[in-house]
This record gives C-alpha cells, sequence and structure tokens, in this order.
C-alpha cells in the first residue's frame, strides 16, 4: 500500500461531514433516558465541531421550549431551525441548510431517537451518507432508543460513538486540532 493512497471511503473527513443536533430542548430533555451523558456527548460534539470548523446544522421542535444552556452556549450565533415535523426533512429550511453547507456526511445527534433522529436518518439515506452518535441520542425509554439504533443500522445508517466521531476526523495525532481535542476525552 502506498502512503499516496486516498483514504477509506468508509471512514468520514471533516470536509465531507455536517454534525445535525436535534432537539436537546429545555422541555424534552428532563424526561430522556442517560439525559446527563447524551447532553455531555452533544456538547463534545459541538465543541469538537468548533474545534475543527465543522459545520452545524441545529433543530428546534415547536412548543419544547429552547434548546438547553449548554448546547447554545457553544453555538453562540447559529440560528437554530424551528420545525414542527419529527422528520427534519419536513422543513425547507432545514433542506436549504444543508444544501448551502452542501455536504455528503451528516452526524446525528439529538434526542428522540426513535422519532425525530429516525425519521430524519432514514429520509436522508437517500442522499447522504448518515452517522448517528449512539451515546448522543436517546428517548425517554431506552428500549426506544434500542430500537431506533437497530432499524436505522438496518436501513443502512452508521451506528458510531462521540469518541469514534472525534478521532475519525482527526486522523492523527500531533496536530494543534488533536491537542485542543485531548481536552474533550479525558
Amino acid at each position: 500500500m502506498s502512503l499516496n493512497t486516498p483514504a477509506d471511503p468508509a471512514l468520514i473527513s471533516k470536509e465531507d461531514c455536517v454534525l445535525v443536533v436535534i432537539d436537546v430542548q429545555e422541555k424534552l430533555l428532563p424526561v430522556v433516558s442517560e439525559k446527563e451523558a447524551v447532553l455531555d456527548n452533544v456538547v463534545r460534539l459541538v465543541k469538537f465541531a468548533r474545534i475543527i470548523d465543522l459545520p452545524v446544522v441545529l433543530t428546534e421542535q415547536q412548543n419544547l421550549g429552547p434548546t438547553v444552556p449548554e448546547v447554545k452556549v457553544e453555538l453562540a450565533g447559529l440560528e437554530p431551525i424551528s420545525k414542527i415535523t419529527f422528520d427534519c426533512f419536513g422543513e425547507k429550511a432545514f433542506q436549504a441548510r444543508l444544501e448551502e453547507i452542501n455536504k455528503k456526511v451528516l452526524v446525528l445527534a439529538g434526542i428522540e431517537a426513535h422519532i425525530c433522529v429516525a425519521q430524519t436518518a432514514l429520509t436522508a439515506l437517500n442522499r447522504f451518507m448518515v452517522h448517528v452518535v449512539s451515546d448522543a441520542v436517546s428517548s425517554r425509554a431506552l428500549h426506544n432508543k434500542d430500537a431506533a439504533l437497530a432499524r436505522m443500522r438496518q436501513a443502512g445508517a452508521v451506528v458510531t460513538s462521540t469518541e469514534m466521531v472525534i478521532y475519525e476526523l482527526l486522523r492523527r495525532a500531533g496536530t494543534p486540532e488533536f491537542k485542543a481535542a485531548l481536552k474533550l476525552v479525558k
């Protein structure tokens, strides 16, 4: 194998990705299973996105309050896309934002796994490679999260983890981005 071999197409790259944070909102998060771990991992992903200049799309389901402050502060200046549909693709503003960003891979995090995350992932698979971050999604009941992850995987989504995404996008140690990201994984 030559050192000039292109990267494995199964690996994601920061040039092709967008992080989509779905509905991590004040009225919904308190009733979600494993809420502390999910919130911690969503915040880690958002901070990491800032380190490597990865675009982020943020959604808010109407009537569930604003995005939780821990996430909102990390995305200062980013206007969330308000939605009434469960599937983010049901909102023209969401579709327009993705067209503007023009990436091939969606990295999905948020809640609820079996509703908004799953419907968005299943629709996205027609046009995008989809990575669902298993430890950055959840539902009120864990059996719904498990069913959602299984269904998304069966449909062709890649089920991954926060650290897998971080290290895959970094690709190597010794860079300023790696040094900054170490604070997020230790």
